[in-house]
């Protein structure tokens, strides 16, 4: 009895997550046509975010997804997440931009027919920018993932430092062919929009790109679910509990890693494009170092392995990023102090950080077996302890 109410229980439980996140879903989807009436309330009326803003949020919630698959699902420390960002952004600026004025090429763009350049659907670019950052994932991943901790750390921190130096100097001083037109970057890149239709040219475009953010994130969180419960999900999950064991129980470690890093990568490259295209532009000065941080941030504030808290915890930071400490540092100021918290927004992402480790180290929204694991603990009985027990026991067997 007491099992059938443990199960109609959990059901439960699982029936009323759904539903809450059917009603965010559906809040989100209007959030463009109450944005006003939402910025018009008093006291908090100030703190809403635009809607260009949510879009920036988005894309960045969206990596922070990625980077969970990598992190929170296989238990990988990777410090150089912003390198598939950047490889995203300039297939982008490769297949719907002038970067290449030698060659016209034009296939379903929204670019008029005699502009120079290539010119790809940018809902294309952006399946085609995931498939080339997967590939670059599968190349990267195949000689650093047989490393361990700190180790593989640090090798994915000079991979993600290698190729925004790389795209800072393929121009041609650097390369002999203008492959990414150096420090000043790609400019313009296509809208994204359907025949004569373009976002971009429309009054309500930030409202357009973030319907579509919504769809991306959406598909992502989907793909998160369905792979942390498939076969491969699983073996990721014993690879970050105890790879030896996994080893042991016949887990491929390198193909199962390598499928992590590549996933991984894939979501980051499809964020990189669609962020290419919101800002019109890919350039070297937005893939730094400090990124890779900050989306990792995201990932223990929500939750390691936790879907909807690596969401939330990208909707947080992110907001603070973009408009939250400005907006708090200007209520400060009028209030007569002279502080300004956008000087200072690392340390404050570091104190929060700091902050969850010593009173929630699981996470806003935990994931259960992540929970369970640091809660809890493994409590496992020494080889000779357990030698010294059987002992013992057969001892008092005899002398029965």
């Amino acid at each position: 009895m007491s099992e059938a109410i443990q199960r109609f229980t959990a059901k439960a439980r699982t029936e009323r997550g759904w539903w809450f996140a059917a009603g965010l879903i559906a809040l989100g989807a209007i959030y463009p046509l109450i944005v006003e009436s939402l910025q018009d309330l008093p006291l908090i009326g100030d703190f809403v975010p635009r809607t260009g803003s949510m879009v920036v949020m988005l894309v960045f919630t969206m990596m922070a997804l990625g980077l969970n698959v990598v992190v929170g699902y296989a238990g990988l420390l990777d410090l150089g997440y912003v390198a598939f960002y950047a490889a995203g952004a300039y297939t982008a600026g490769w297949l719907a931009s002038l970067q290449f004025e030698q060659v016209t090429f034009h296939f379903g763009s929204t670019a008029p027919d005699d502009q120079p350049g290539i010119h790809v659907s940018m809902w294309l670019v952006l399946a085609l920018a995931g498939v080339f950052t997967l590939v670059v994932g599968i190349l990267i991943g195949l000689p650093t993932l047989r490393l361990r901790g700190d180790y593989l750390a640090i090798v994915t921190l000079g991979f993600g430092e290698i190729i925004p130096q790389f795209v800072r100097n393929a121009d041609e001083q650097g390369l002999g062919f203008d492959l990414t037109n150096g420090t000043f970057g790609i400019a313009p890149i296509d809208s994204l929009g359907v025949g004569s239709f373009v976002f971009r040219a429309q009054d309500n475009r930030d409202d357009l790109y973030y319907w579509a953010a919504i769809g991306l994130v959406l598909f992502t969180v989907f793909c998160c679910i369905r792979l942390r419960d498939s076969r491969l999900g699983r073996a990721w999950i014993a690879i970050r509990e105890d790879e030896t064991a996994a080893a042991a129980m016949g887990v491929p470690l390198m193909r199962t890693k390598t499928w992590s890093y590549a996933i991984g990568a894939f979501f980051g490259g499809v964020a990189g494009a669609f962020y290419a295209s919101f800002k019109a532009g890919a350039f070297p000065a937005d893939f730094f170092f400090n990124i890779s941080i900050f989306l990792l941030c995201m990932v223990i504030l929500g939750g390691m392995g936790s879907i909807w808290g690596v969401f939330v915890g990208g909707m947080i930071l992110g907001y603070l990023n973009i408009e939250g400490l400005s907006t708090i540092g200007s209520k400060v100021q009028n209030a007569g102090l002279d502080f300004d918290p956008t000087k200072y927004q690392f340390g404050i992402y570091g104190a929060i950080i700091v902050l969850m480790m010593l009173f929630r180290p699981t996470g806003l929204i935990p994931e259960r077996r992540h929970k369970i694991e640091l809660e809890e603990g493994v409590h496992d009985t020494p080889f000779y302890d357990v030698q010294s027990e059987g002992a013992l026991d057969d001892h008092k067997l005899g002398d029965d």
